[in-house]
């Protein structure tokens, strides 16, 4: 649980827009409000995920190796930690906020970015 203020989720200070009601009323303003005392899942993986035309659903993992034992192969388990279902909007809404995430860490350095398939070719060509 983290105790510091989270102020990009559309707090006071930057409102999340929402849909504007019915009759032509002015879009509401949503403010967040963190909670502090809300349990946090950890995951190390991703077990699946499906958008089945109206929700995308995923499902996080944890895995849990069992005792070390010399001269015996690692083995473990993988179990379910969360599933998240979003509706399309929120899908659409993470996947952009992750692409700017990829963007940062590509240009920090901390990964690199993957050559797109076709542009040997066309370095080639």
């Amino acid at each position: 649980m983290s105790p510091e203020p989270t102020t990009s989720k559309g707090s006071a200070a930057s409102p999340a827009p929402a849909a504007a009601g019915e009759g032509g009323r002015a879009a509401a303003t949503i403010r967040y409000l963190d909670r502090a005392d809300m349990g946090e899942t950890f995951a190390d993986s991703i077990t699946g995920l499906i958008f089945d035309g109206q929700t995308l659903r995923i499902e996080f993992g944890v895995t849990r190796f069992d005792d070390v034992k010399p001269n015996t192969p690692i083995t473990g388990r993988r179990y379910p930690a969360c599933r998240l279902v979003l509706p399309p909007a929120a899908a659409v809404d993470l996947i952009n906020r992750m692409q700017q995430i990829a963007a940062a860490l590509t240009q920090a350095g901390v990964v690199k970015a993957a050559p797109r398939p076709g542009a040997e070719a066309a370095k080639a060509g």
